[in-house]
């Protein structure tokens, strides 16, 4: 049976662009759709269902994290990698690009061959999250936490809370290895991935939202100074 070939939706104000980045990724024999604003985008998403996508994040009318969150919040792309490719380069702007739920963050101007380099390596990252996951267990139970893979939940007490999804894959792995401390770079490569470069402080933003979303229980994730984190099961029951 023929491999299926790998479907990219690339997102882009600016013709040129959308131009090359079609160019490159079709040359390396990836399926390319295209779109010009946010809407158009989440129409061509629900449509297509692409295995990954790149977008711009300042575009007019819905911009690039408003589609990321709308992606993040859908049937259709909840689980979609997405990859960020705009010209706001700060910290800051990574930091909150990541926490709407995006994979990936490369500014512009970029280089077409580190891009193609990159979005292999998410699909690497892809196909190895599948084959971890298969040996993992579905459902985590512990203190008033359930998180469920297959259904992409997490419940506190009996109520569903809305976890994004980086933050649903960090609590996620922490959960399923009670009692071992991980760094934040070990975290960054676990759950962002070993070719993703991101800062420490990108995984301390998300354990502050985590905790905030688990109350009482945000306590079961501890903080070992110096080193990182762990989950404790034994916390608040």
């Amino acid at each position: 049976m023929a491999k299926k070939t790998k479907t990219i939706l690339c997102v882009d104000d600016e013709q040129d662009i959308l131009d090359i980045l079609s160019y490159n990724l079709r040359k390396e024999g990836y399926t390319v759709f295209t779109a010009d604003d946010g809407e158009k985008a989440l129409q061509m998403a629900e449509k297509v269902k692409p295995d990954l996508v790149v977008i711009d994040i300042m575009m007019p009318g819905k911009d690039g994290l408003e589609v990321c969150k709308s992606l993040r919040n859908s049937s259709f792309g909840k689980d979609t990698p997405i990859m960020f490719l705009t010209a706001k380069a700060d910290e800051i702007d990574e930091i909150i690009g990541l926490e709407f739920g995006a994979d990936d963050y490369v500014t512009k101007p970029f280089s077409p061959r580190k891009i193609v380099a990159r979005i292999k390596a998410m699909f690497r990252r892809v196909e190895m999250k599948k084959e971890l996951h298969s040996e993992q267990k579905a459902v985590i139970k512990a203190g008033g936490i359930e998180i469920n893979r297959i259904t992409y939940t997490v419940t506190v007490d009996g109520e569903e809370i809305k976890f994004l999804h980086k933050e649903f894959e960090l609590l996620y792995f922490l959960m399923n290895r009670p009692g071992m401390v991980f760094s934040r770079n070990n975290l960054l490569y676990h759950v962002w991935g070993e070719d993703a470069f991101f800062v420490d402080r990108t995984v301390d933003v998300h354990v502050t939202k985590i905790r905030k979303k688990l109350g009482a229980y945000g306590d079961m994730i501890e903080t070992i100074r110096g080193v990182g984190y762990k989950f404790i099961s034994n916390g608040k029951t």
